[in-house]
């Protein structure tokens, strides 16, 4: 593996909204004989990457991970590590090892990094008919995903590269988001009967929410929600007339159905909730024979490329770190991941002859 290329794209600040210079340089630094790098722009500004070794446009087998990473930027340090030395998040490492720290280690310049690398080899083993997709925009609503399924041809597999602890993902949760306007009346806080506090409404609107029973799912457990962006914008001493929050939701294949009617159960009269929409939980190819797999709660591009007949997800790297100060992924996790990917593809290959 290229570790200097690693830390250049580490040390290259591709937050959600400013992945573009990135891409452009993956574009020159990635271009390798036999290899056509085709750019797709995605109507923001941002750029989608697909490294081509079919010379086709369109592979049947695609390799394909996200180059945005959520804010705020963390620099890259490159760490010796010995057994037994405690890891960022308390795990302890099984051997000496490399360890890779700062933003998009494990989300996901790790895992396309990594894919690179597999590709490099597949093809001078000889494979063909296979690319390497790179996606603006995941963190932010898989804004590069959606136009790439709107713009360009599918295929007949997708494996995407998401921090898995390296174990193929049989099942994902689905996501719904809500926005929820609760409305009180406003008066002089001392005298609190001639109004209606909506932040009252908003506590006794979560009390009730919360002894919603949603039903259990034997494959994805726990319905699972969060409450973001709230506001209520009065002094001191006016009763509230108004709070608007947002409720995120990670579904599962038995209650995705359920929710908005649920929400509507315990809204108050004359408030509103408004959905926006999100993805269903799914089901993935397991990746190949005797695989551990996985499920997970969080959400991928993978929903959003529609024209792939098969998706799988895996990768190196905890989702638990992602995200936060400690993210971090191993050259053990990585080297870990490109035999992964090869089995993947080589079993890919056998089922198609």
């Amino acid at each position: 593996m290229d570790l200097d290329l690693f830390r250049h794209i580490l040390e290259t600040d591709s937050t959600s909204g400013q992945e573009r210079t990135l891409a452009e340089f993956l574009e020159d630094r990635l271009r390798v004989d036999g290899c056509v790098v085709r750019r797709f722009e995605v109507g923001d500004g941002t750029l989608n990457l697909l490294l081509d070794w079919s010379a086709s446009g369109a592979p049947s087998f695609v390799f394909c991970s996200h180059l945005d990473t959520v804010p705020p930027y963390i620099a890259p340090e490159t760490v010796p590590v010995r057994a037994g030395d405690i890891l960022p998040d308390g795990k302890v490492a099984a051997m000496d090892d490399t360890m890779f720290t700062g933003r998009g280690t494990c989300d996901a310049k790790g895992q396309f990094f990594t894919m690179y690398s597999t590709c490099l080899e597949l093809a001078s083993e000889g494979h063909r008919d296979f690319g390497l997709l790179l996606l603006s925009g995941e963190e932010t609503g898989s804004f590069g995903a959606k136009a790439y399924t709107r713009d360009c041809p599918g295929g007949e597999y997708v494996l995407v590269g998401e921090p898995t602890d390296n174990r193929p993902v049989r099942a994902s949760k689905g996501t719904k988001s809500f926005r929820v306007t609760l409305r009180g009346k406003a008066c002089h806080s001392g005298y609190p009967e001639h109004g209606r506090s909506a932040v009252s409404m908003f506590v006794d609107f979560m009390n009730r929410l919360g002894t919603v029973d949603f039903p259990e799912d034997p494959i994805l457990g726990k319905t699972t929600w969060n409450v973001g962006k709230l506001s209520g914008d009065n002094p001191q001493n006016i009763l509230s007339p108004e709070v608007t929050f947002r409720l995120y939701f990670r579904t599962t294949f038995a209650t995705d159905d359920l929710i908005q009617h649920k929400l509507e159960g315990i809204c108050p009269k004359g408030s509103s909730i408004e959905a926006f929409g999100g993805d269903r939980p799914l089901e993935y190819h397991h990746g190949a024979p005797g695989l551990t797999t996985t499920t997970v709660s969080f959400g991928s591009d993978a929903p959003r490329l529609e024209k792939f007949a098969q998706k799988a997800i895996c990768g190196p790297g905890s989702i638990l770190t992602a995200h936060t100060p400690d993210e971090y992924v191993l050259l053990s996790q990585m080297e870990e991941a490109k035999s992964l990917y090869r089995r993947i593809f080589e079993n890919f290959i056998q089922t198609k002859q």
